[in-house]
């Protein structure tokens, strides 16, 4: 039920922007942490609405200061969480540059760039798209919707605050003893040597907290997918059919790829291209008024765009045109995607813009890079916030107040990303990317993969095919990809989170649907990831801010 709207100066506030902001950047950094660590990223909507709410409370107990509202906390929290998938489409794709080009200097401008590239389109898109999402479409947008129940549930009291806190400290004492005093191992039960097949469980609360947050078929749809990639190509492969292993990953890492990209490619044949005249018709002034704000100068704002990406970050006019026009494609995926299933494979949209941008213009090895993040930060900015437009249209936020709240935030976060990005390849150098990394970077390798060329291409066409035709059945096929494609010790993690709310479910739903749970786990999330920021800052001060 819709809340009643109250004016626009209650929901904006300067106290609301500085704590947003503030919020913006803890969360900024700690999602490139997850992004790079898990090859995943949930939307961090249930930590940030509490954050938000809870800090407001506290700031409004101040003498002759006004009592909040959950409508400024919504606007806040959106502040907040406008940074994160902006995060994650920079954590998904630069860290290939040194995945694949080895000690590559990287210009902090160019990535900068293109940081602000992405959120400038998705700025646009979301006051363009943000009515047909949320108000005509009957896209239920199930992450936006728990947001709404939680940040009205924490309205009523402090305990969600105790709860959300605890679970940070707890997650941040663990990998303070595991990665810092190192008196935990990253891996359990690993004992077990499987030729091909990282075994074990990835000792993380995050992972654990992921695997709660997604719930239990789409874990369980992760799990198939790990046990055919890991199991039934990387194990079979050479004992059934004679295979080299280097064979056998080649086909794993195709195979996976391909389905999460025919996923996106099934989101634009079913969902976006049979309705972009009616999607784009406010763009050039007709429909006008389903806009959030008038947009006549939002083509000014793309043609900016469009120069600065072909002229400052050096990818050439018809390179930087093409990559905006199919942008505003994805980005529409992105939306759809996210309001159907729950989640957004950004990535996946920003490699279709990089291999169309590949076949019409030679790009170079570290432009391919920086043109599929682009793209990406574009979609995960766009599917993030259509999440926070739901729980603002269900509390009665102004949609308005919204949009300047994450357009300033989104800014904050491309400027955050990129520093933190440049942080920790600082911190870690090249060699901390990859497998064999301090950072898995999932997500950035399969990028990799596509710009030096896909490892086998006919599996890859398959998985594919598997893939769109999987999504237009309503399978949830991202995750069967995800499975597929990353190591088998985060799909075990994963796994039994999942099994820890399934099982809860059972003996107390109430708790594990869509409150006291998702605010534990967002807090073992956030918990984990900020302190792994704050232990990549220490390694960087500790060798004087010099490259390893």
């Amino acid at each position: 039920m819709t809340e009643p709207q109250r004016p626009f100066r209650e929901q904006f506030t300067a106290r609301g922007l500085i704590i947003g902001l503030i919020g913006c950047v803890i969360i900024t950094s700690s999602s490139i942490y997850v992004a790079l660590k898990l090859g995943a990223l949930p939307w961090p909507i249930f930590f940030v609405v509490l954050l938000a709410l809870f800090s407001l409370k506290l700031f409004s107990r101040l003498p002759g200061t006004k009592p909040t509202n959950i409508n400024e906390a919504s606007v806040s929290a959106s502040v907040m969480s406008a940074g994160a998938m902006v995060a994650g489409g920079l954590a998904f794709t630069v860290p290939g540059i040194w995945i694949m080009l080895g000690n590559t200097e990287l210009a902090w401008w160019k990535l900068l760039v293109c940081a602000l590239g992405g959120v400038g389109m998705g700025i646009v898109a979301c006051a363009l798209f943000r009515t047909h999402f949320i108000q005509k479409s009957a896209l239920p947008y199930p992450v936006g919707q728990g947001a709404a129940e939680t940040l009205q549930a924490g309205d009523g009291g402090g305990r969600k605050a105790v709860l959300l806190f605890s679970a940070v400290g707890v997650a941040g004492f663990f990998t303070f003893l595991r990665d810092g005093l190192r008196l935990v191992p990253p891996m359990l039960g690993d004992q077990l040597k499987i030729p091909g097949v990282a075994f074990g469980v990835y000792a993380s609360p995050m992972a654990l907290a992921m695997g709660f947050m997604i719930g239990s078929v789409p874990a369980l749809v992760w799990v198939i997918g790990g046990v055919i990639g890991s199991f039934g190509v990387v194990v079979g492969g050479p004992a059934l059919l004679g295979w080299s292993l280097d064979f056998a990953q080649d086909v794993r890492v195709s195979l996976g790829i391909g389905l999460m990209i025919g996923c996106g490619v099934g989101i634009a044949l079913k969902e976006v291209l049979p309705r972009a005249k009616k999607l784009f018709a406010p763009l050039v002034g007709r429909n006008a008024g389903e806009a959030i704000v008038p947009l006549r100068w939002a083509p000014f704002l793309l043609a900016a765009i469009v120069l600065v990406l072909a002229f400052v970050a050096g990818f050439g006019l018809l390179a930087s045109l093409l990559l905006v026009l199919l942008t505003w494609l994805v980005v529409t995926m992105a939306a759809q995607c996210t309001g159907q299933a729950g989640m957004n494979p950004m990535e996946v949209f920003g490699v279709i813009v990089l291999l169309v941008c590949g076949l019409a213009v030679n790009l170079g090895g570290v432009e391919a890079f920086l043109v599929a993040a682009t793209a990406t930060v574009a979609c995960g900015f766009v599917g993030d916030l259509m999440n926070d437009f739901k729980a603002g249209a269900l509390l009665g936020t102004s949609p308005r107040a919204q949009w300047i709240g994450v357009s300033i935030g989104g800014v904050l976060g491309a400027v955050v990303g990129t520093a933190i990005i440049l942080l920790f390849v600082t911190a870690y150098g090249a060699s901390g990317f990859g497998p064999d990394g301090t950072f898995v970077a999932a997500q950035a390798t399969a990028v990799a993969s596509m710009v030096g060329g896909i490892p086998n291409l006919p599996v890859f066409l398959a998985g594919l095919a598997i893939g769109a035709l999987a999504y237009t059945l309503k399978a949830p096929v991202i995750t069967l990809g995800l499975g597929v494609y990353l190591p088998f010790y985060l799909t075990l993690a994963v796994a039994i989170g999942a099994a820890v709310r399934f099982v809860v479910s059972k003996i107390a739903p109430r708790w594990s649907a869509r409150e006291d749970g998702m605010v534990l786990a967002s807090g073992l999330l956030g918990g984990e990831s900020i302190v792994g920021v704050i232990q990549a800052l220490v390694v960087v001060i500790s060798s004087g801010f010099g490259l390893r």
